[in-house]
């Protein structure tokens, strides 16, 4: 299984070192893929198991995008994972699909491992399947789902960092629905909790986990990194 920890704004250079080497103790024992992204001024060369990846990057190798990091600085530090089409990127900073997919294809004809992430706000939800299916449709355009080194992180827009979840049903029901446009491996992203990371990884076609806020500590991760181990372990 896949299990990443999204740090977003959080944590010092400093904090982010510690986090990593922490983090990368329980790597070593365990079975999983464990991903992390740091915040942008944390990216350092990392000699750890666990991969270090870029919440954002700037479809370029440099130039003048003031506020931005292109292709230069990531090679700097071997970073070779970006965090692509996440739901704060589409909806707090305005990223188009199109230039969504812009991205994608830039870091894909790079050899990128693409962590690509669709989802849906809460009143498309409401509204009904067929429309909440046809809005994360909608965030497929320009994407090459046989990529791969894609992964696809499913994220209810509503869930994150509020606490709250969809059923297990839901989640299973979904994620049944995503895996028909795409064969690759399928997070699941939105209030993943140490108390929820059990039943969340044992439903049908879960495979792994997007977490945020409840990564921030390394320890709580590392114990979500060992419920993984256990659930494979127990299949």
């Amino acid at each position: 299984m896949i299990i990443a920890a999204n740090l977003k704004t959080n944590l010092t250079r400093h904090e982010t070192a510690s986090y990593i080497e922490e983090v990368n103790r329980c790597a070593l024992a365990s079975k999983q893929d464990v991903l992390v992204f740091p915040a942008i001024s944390s990216l350092d060369s990392f000699d750890t198991k666990v991969e270090v990846g870029t919440q954002n990057a700037y479809p370029t190798q440099k130039g003048a995008f003031t506020g931005e990091i292109g292709l230069e600085q990531l090679d700097e530090f071997g970073i070779k994972i970006i965090l692509i089409g996440h739901s704060e990127r589409r909806h707090v900073l305005g990223e188009s699909q199109e230039f969504i997919a812009q991205k994608f294809r830039y870091f894909k004809s790079q050899g990128f491992k693409i962590v690509y992430c669709v989802g849906e706000p809460k009143a498309k939800r409401e509204a009904g399947k067929a429309e909440m299916m046809e809005y994360i449709a909608a965030q497929y355009a320009g994407i090459d789902t046989e990529y791969e080194n894609l992964i696809i992180a499913y994220e209810p827009v509503w869930a994150i960092g509020t606490g709250l979840t969809p059923t297990l049903e839901d989640i299973e029901d979904i994620h049944a629905e995503l895996k028909k446009k795409s064969s690759a491996p399928l997070l699941y992203g939105g209030s993943v909790k140490v108390n929820n990371i059990k039943d969340v990884l044992s439903v049908k076609n879960v495979d792994g986990v997007l977490v945020g806020s409840a990564a921030l500590y390394a320890e709580h991760f590392c114990t979500m990194i060992q419920y993984a181990d256990e659930i494979e372990s127990n299949n």
